[in-house]
């Protein structure tokens, strides 16, 4: 085969193919004055001891650059063992570094990264440093404890359809002070209907509140029932550990909390969740559509031959898709704000999701520009859009005025 004269970029690096036990590493030296490269592969384990074995060997090699696929979360050992080292890390979507079909195994793959990384043909992906990783696993966790809280409590409603017990078709929500009430005492062998609906406070007759209670309890209902409530109060106290831990970690960007705070829709704790995922330093997001395309919130782009194919938004960071979205929809059931402006403005001509979206956008840029600059929120106005249309009709009408005076009689 002929040799592709290439510019190289890193006459010395390396390509790491990451498993669960072990690394192939691939190192690419191109000797001067020499067309075609030496390669020295070797496999490492994914121990400490080893990956610092790994450093040091990469080290001796003078290596200038090391490229490594996010493998699951395998990535992690290899990559925290090799950061501040003295060359370059850099982590590297899988999708991004494909290898061509017919040639699949680790070490051609770790061969592939490395001339990838002595061509500079691959971007580093976003790890953030060392405290906003605290913060991004503590409130990982907490979502978590939540979410699994929340399905206990599912689970629950349906045992009690199991026990013709409907209390949740006369309350809200199933885990009130006298829903808990309810089942406390059905777990203490209490079943009259009368007795459970002494002392509620839900705002339902007497009459349909005792309809609702008429149960068929059996005394394996009543230890189900307990087991689940042991199991929701466990998850709540771990929800509210999680939050103390959080409260701790985020002390250090305490400023940048509040700036997020002033956003319509973004709570503490959604604040707290977004400022895991982006961290305080805008600098690693070139511009706000930067970030936006890497939240996955942006258009993709798939144009051939002059016809737009399909614009879906790409997949991007869920855990930041999912703060960034309930904060939008919190925002726009207001009136007040020009984020729903913008739902709205979009949502007839294209529907709820696309509209959403959008709106999604519109918030994550204002975060980009908040933290950059270290400004609090400024909205345009829910009227940004009237007086933005109005404005340019007087324009265009002015314009034409201006030109029909200046036509000859």
């Amino acid at each position: 085969m002929p040799v592709v004269e290439e510019e190289v970029l890193h006459a010395r690096c390396a390509g790491l193919d990451i498993s669960k036990r072990d690394a192939k590493c691939c190192v690419r030296v191109l000797p001067e004055g020499k067309k075609r490269p030496v390669l020295d592969r070797t496999c490492w384990g994914a121990t400490v001891a080893q990956v610092d074995k790994l450093r040091r060997h990469l080290e001796d090699s003078g290596v200038t650059c090391v490229v490594m696929e996010a493998t699951s979360t395998y990535w992690k050992p290899f990559y925290y063992g090799l950061e501040g080292a003295s060359f370059e890390v850099v982590l590297v979507n899988a999708r991004h570094v494909r290898q061509m079909k017919g040639r699949k195994s680790d070490v051609a793959d770790a061969a592939w990264l490395a001339r990838l990384a002595a061509l500079g043909s691959v971007s580093g992906s976003f790890v953030p440093p060392d405290l906003i990783r605290g913060l991004r696993l503590a409130t990982r966790r907490r979502v978590t404890l939540v979410g699994q809280a929340t399905a206990e409590a599912s689970r629950l409603e349906k045992l009690l359809e199991d026990c013709c017990l409907k209390l949740s078709a006369v309350s809200s929500k199933l885990l009130t002070k006298t829903g808990r009430s309810v089942l406390d005492q059905i777990c203490g062998g209490v079943t009259d209907p009368a007795k459970l609906a002494a002392g509620s406070k839900l705002r339902v007759s007497r009459e349909d509140l005792e309809e609702a209670l008429a149960n068929r309890v059996q005394p394996w209902h009543a230890e189900m029932i307990r087991s689940h409530l042991r199991t929701i109060d466990h998850l709540e106290a771990e929800a509210a550990a999680a939050e103390a831990e959080i409260e701790m970690l985020v002390e250090p960007f305490k400023a940048d909390r509040d700036l997020l705070e002033t956003v319509p829709g973004v709570c503490r704790t959604l604040a707290n969740d977004i400022l895991a995922e982006i961290g305080p330093d805008m600098s690693v997001f070139p511009s706000a559509a930067h970030l936006a395309s890497w939240a996955g919130v942006a258009p993709g782009s798939n144009e051939s031959a002059g016809v737009v194919k399909s614009a879906r938004c790409r997949d991007g960071n869920n855990h930041l898709k999912r703060a960034i979205g309930i904060a939008t929809m919190a925002a726009v059931k207001r009136d007040d704000n020009h984020v729903a402006a913008r739902y709205k403005r979009l949502r007839y001509r294209k529907g709820h999701p696309k509209a959403l979206v959008a709106a999604m956008r519109t918030m994550l840029t204002a975060i980009w520009h908040i933290l950059n600059d270290g400004v609090p929120y400024k909205d345009l106005g829910a009227d940004f859009y009237d007086r933005r249309d109005t404005e340019r009709t007087i324009a265009r009408l002015q314009a034409r005025i201006d030109a029909l005076k200046g036509e000859p009689a």
